[in-house]
């Protein structure tokens, strides 16, 4: 009777399960429907992209459609499709970079694969395998270890890998076939006609620029820091009780050296374009993006004690309002910068009321106020805050002169005021005997 109730209940679910699939189905259906909805609205770029993609498929496949271009070709025609698939990227500059290195290797590698083969012909049919495997070995491994080159990682490695197979195809294939010669010229124009397609495609047809991505992306992450740092000023003493504002996106910029790095490599294969010039100082990009992200890591304790529950800044008012001067002006001079970077105008010269509020601390971290206070839990938090903005001037102080020499590099169009002379970014740093004399006058407080 047991074994019966198994079986009738095993063939319930079973049937259950059955009817269960149009439901599953369509919902999966709707689900990508969604799914690729969302993606297309967030960066119709991607999109965009798909299609070109699917353009230029469409016009190498032509060669095996048109009976001329098949004849002139062959088999070798399928070359020009594989080419497409592996090089069309979705930024301009990594499709010339990945199009480059893979015609100049396929030329190279061609050259040196028939020299390879012609040297090892002349030995006789006993020596030639011989050498063929040994000039093999000797390529692969060469060329393996110079993938390891901090250099040719970056910006070669495709083109060395693309160099180690076709050398490896020439030279094996010469010994099986006599017309090595027009197979490995074949190979080359169908490799180089799918390469050329596809950057031809990617500049004219709504081109992506990785070097204004990597310029957007690094001016979005300053302008992050400096919506926190003024809303830090705003609520790190006066937020009511259960609020916990967070930075949004932290994490985002403390992970985004691979990205800028990237962003970067294929910006300098990409030509001159709109406001970006040739061989425009992305390096001076990524030098900008490394202060940034040692702000940010300066800010995320500052976000913590905005998380905190039981953490409650408690100062006197001449401090919290110092304190706060210097957060909100802080965010100012970040946004500022972020908005210099992104318009390409060389910055204005002009004081900056940081300066003033960073003096106005270190005289009164200096002054009798602390010894009122009794309970050190309560000045440790306001003492470590302040250490933590002194550090941050210094950050903006740095991001503030490399945006200076970018502007020089870059030759960013003066601003509007002719007269006032950009000679520096911004007026937002204390002197370095300042910024000493603040960290000094901190730790004394913790020591108090």
């Amino acid at each position: 009777m047991e074994i019966e109730t198994q079986r009738v209940g095993f063939f319930v679910s079973g049937l259950q399960w059955l009817k269960g699939i149009p439901l599953n189905a369509g919902a999966a259906v709707v689900g990508f429907a969604e799914q690729a909805r969302k993606i297309a609205r967030d960066d119709p770029r991607k999109l965009i992209h798909s299609l070109k993609v699917g353009l230029a498929l469409t016009l190498v496949s032509l060669f095996y459609y048109f009976q001329p271009l098949y004849s002139s070709f062959g088999v070798s025609a399928m070359w020009a499709v594989m080419t497409v698939v592996v090089v069309f990227e979705f930024s301009v500059g990594a499709t010339l970079g990945k199009g480059v290195n893979r015609g100049l290797a396929t030329l190279a590698a061609g050259a040196l694969g028939l020299g390879a083969h012609h040297l090892a012909t002349v030995t006789g049919k006993t020596w030639e395998p011989i050498l063929i495997g040994l000039f093999v070995f000797v390529q692969a491994v060469a060329s393996t270890f110079i993938r390891f080159f901090p250099r040719v990682k970056a910006r070669y490695d495709y083109g060395v890998l693309i160099f180690i197979l076709t050398f490896c195809l020439v030279s094996i294939s010469g010994l099986r076939t006599d017309e090595i010669v027009d197979l490995a010229q074949k190979r080359f124009s169908t490799i180089v006609i799918g390469a050329t397609t596809c950057v031809v495609i990617s500049i004219l047809v709504y081109p992506v620029w990785a070097g204004e991505d990597l310029h957007n992306l690094v001016a979005k992450n300053m302008d992050k820091l400096g919506n926190f740092l003024e809303a830090f000023g705003d609520e790190c003493f006066t937020r009511p009780e259960g609020v916990r504002p967070a930075l949004v996106g932290l994490q985002a910029i403390l992970d985004s050296k691979s990205s800028e790095e990237t962003l970067a490599n294929f910006a300098r294969w990409e030509p001159g374009h709109g406001k970006f010039m040739y061989r425009h100082p992305w390096k001076q990009y990524l030098k900008i993006a490394s202060l940034t992200r040692h702000c940010a890591y300066r800010v995320e304790p500052l976000n913590a004690y905005l998380q905190s529950e039981t953490q409650n800044l408690q100062a006197p008012q001449e401090i919290q309002e110092i304190i706060s001067r210097m957060s909100t002006e802080s965010g100012k001079a970040l946004k500022e910068l972020a908005w210099t970077v992104q318009t390409m105008t060389r910055p204005d010269s002009h004081e900056s009321n940081l300066r003033i509020a960073s003096k106005n601390l270190h005289s009164l971290l200096k002054s009798d106020f602390w010894e009122e206070q009794t309970d050190i839990s309560l000045v440790i938090p306001v003492a470590a805050v302040a250490s933590l903005l002194g550090d941050i001037v210094s950050c903006v102080e740095a991001i503030a002169e490399a945006i200076d020499e970018l502007s020089s590099l870059a030759r960013f169009k003066q601003p509007e005021n002719k007269d006032e002379k950009a000679t520096s970014c911004f007026s937002v740093v204390v002197d370095d005997q300042v910024k000493q004399e603040s960290k000094s006058s901190a730790v004394e407080i913790l020591v108090v």
